[in-house]
């Protein structure tokens, strides 16, 4: 797909982050942006800031768990511009999740799949079929991540499965446009290849009520920093990937048509060497040893 100046691309979890770079890099390629995202205030922030770059901004609070609210986006963008060319369903959170996989409450689930796996469906329903009848060419862009969409990260688990389900929700998607003959394309991308900086690791901050916790917390919430404070201290080296290189290589991976967006990393190809090798030799996930705690 071609990326022209007038197009429209629609971008959900984009008042920070990944979304953000986005918004800013098909800005800068001259397409009209259609910011969604819970969080209003930075949301607001973010339009403001592509407006006076001269983008042309269409914003709105969207909570892509809910189906009605995604749609309302989807009427929104199409009154506005009138057609959508790139669609990245981007929103994602963490679950808060703790302890063993049994003793997690349902609550953590329930959020994490609400935004990550149903966010991304109703993304696609509300999208594409209007992407189809346009008969033009599209683009979509799931968000999933190396931990889940390569390989299971037991330790985060939950958000693991549900960036499990993004990489096989969009290989569905990709067969099902092709079977379609329609000309929109997709993608599966995995942000990195090293850590990113973003507000994922203080997602609960937007949590709903609806999905409150039910118990507090045994340990608080680890922001990033001190995540990475934490890495240091125990000798271990930590390496970030800025947001702009991952928004870089989603708009060449666009105009290739490429549907693994998924950059080169030694740890990444060795995963999936991994899982693939135990899979072939019906044995046991040997891969996960290193994430086995006593």
């Amino acid at each position: 797909m071609r990326l022209e100046e007038g197009q429209v691309a629609v971008v959900t979890g984009a008042a920070s982050g990944i979304g953000l770079a986005l918004a800013r890099r098909f800005a800068a390629e001259g397409l009209k942006v259609v910011l969604a995202d819970v969080e209003e205030g930075a949301l607001d922030g973010a339009a403001d800031e592509l407006r006076r770059d001269g983008a042309r901004v269409l914003a709105r609070v969207v909570d892509v768990g809910e189906r009605e609210s995604v749609q309302a986006l989807a009427e929104a963008a199409y009154d506005t511009f009138g057609a959508v060319h790139v669609l990245c369903n981007n929103a994602g959170v963490g679950s808060g999740a703790e302890g063993r996989m049994w003793e997690h409450e349902p609550n953590d689930w329930k959020w994490a799949f609400a935004v990550n796996v149903w966010g991304v469906f109703h993304g696609i329903q509300a999208f594409v079929p209007r992407m189809i009848a346009d008969g033009g060419p599209g683009h979509v862009v799931n968000t999933s991540s190396g931990d889940g969409g390569i390989a299971p990260l037991p330790t985060a688990s939950v958000y693991a499965v549900t960036k499990s389900a993004v990489v096989t929700m969009t290989e569905s998607l990709y067969a099902h446009l092709k079977a379609e003959g329609a000309p929109v394309g997709a993608s599966v991308l995995f942000p990195g290849p090293h850590m990113l900086r973003t507000g994922l690791w203080e997602s609960h901050r937007n949590r709903p009520e609806r999905y409150a916790k039910e118990r507090p917390r045994r340990t608080p919430y680890r922001s990033l920093d001190q995540w990475e404070s934490a890495m240091r201290a125990a000798g271990h080296e930590v390496a970030f990937t800025p947001v702009e290189d991952v928004a870089g290589a989603v708009v060449d991976g666009i105009r290739a048509d490429r549907f693994w967006m998924l950059p080169e990393s030694e740890h990444s190809d060795r995963q999936i060497r991994a899982r693939s090798q135990s899979m072939l030799d019906r044995a046991d996930p040997s891969y996960l040893e290193s994430f086995i705690l006593d």
